[in-house]
């Protein structure tokens, strides 16, 4: 078994069966996991949309965990995207509350387990008390080099690439011609990870 494994999963349960037929050698360096789906899980069980993202924070929670054991180095959370501003204002307060108090509360853990937290997204359209705590956090971590959560907000595929290319009109410098998928990548979001499953 992979050694950091030891402690984190129970010998002979079911994890412990899966985890023994993995090629660790051919794991991803980067994930991405799309969050969707949690206020839907709630209203099937006859509860408040926001018990159901409590419960996919705490999915979240135990997924970056077992990346950080797997020593998967990067993981992408589409937390928070454009459209996700169109909910009833109530909700999306409380998704940007839920993400505060964990910031808060759970800072100290992230440094404990050496883990780095990056934003990606428009930054500048998210709550003030929120950024102030994302920015906090992201300082707390910055030479955290077990593993790179990277957390989407404010996030938009076609925001990302209008971004993209207002940044390359800016620089002025770009020659059209010799524009391609890698020197476009420069101009992206996600810069400074690589690309998921790679």
């Amino acid at each position: 078994m992979f050694p950091d494994l030891k402690g984190f999963v129970r010998p002979g349960s079911e994890e412990d069966k899966l985890a023994r037929q993995l090629d660790f050698s051919r794991l991803p360096r980067h994930v991405a996991v799309i969050m969707d789906g949690n206020g839907r899980w709630a209203e099937k069980r006859h509860l408040p949309r926001i018990e159901g993202h409590r419960a996919g924070a705490k999915a979240v929670q135990e997924v970056v965990e077992a990346c950080g054991h797997l020593g998967i180095k990067y993981i992408t959370l589409y937390a928070f995207s454009k459209e996700n501003w169109k909910r009833p204002k109530r909700e999306v307060a409380r998704l940007w509350k839920l993400l505060e108090d964990y910031l808060r509360k759970e800072d100290k853990q992230l440094i404990k387990n050496k883990i780095r937290l990056m934003v990606i997204g428009q930054m500048e359209d998210i709550p003030p008390s929120v950024l102030r705590e994302l920015e906090r956090v992201m300082d707390l971590t910055k030479a955290c080099d077990r593993l790179t959560v990277v957390l989407a907000l404010n996030y938009g595929g076609r925001t990302e690439i209008v971004d993209a290319v207002k940044k390359i009109c800016a620089a002025g410098d770009i020659d059209p011609a010799g524009l391609d998928e890698d020197s476009f990548s420069r101009y992206l979001y996600t810069l400074r990870s690589p690309t998921p499953t790679s």
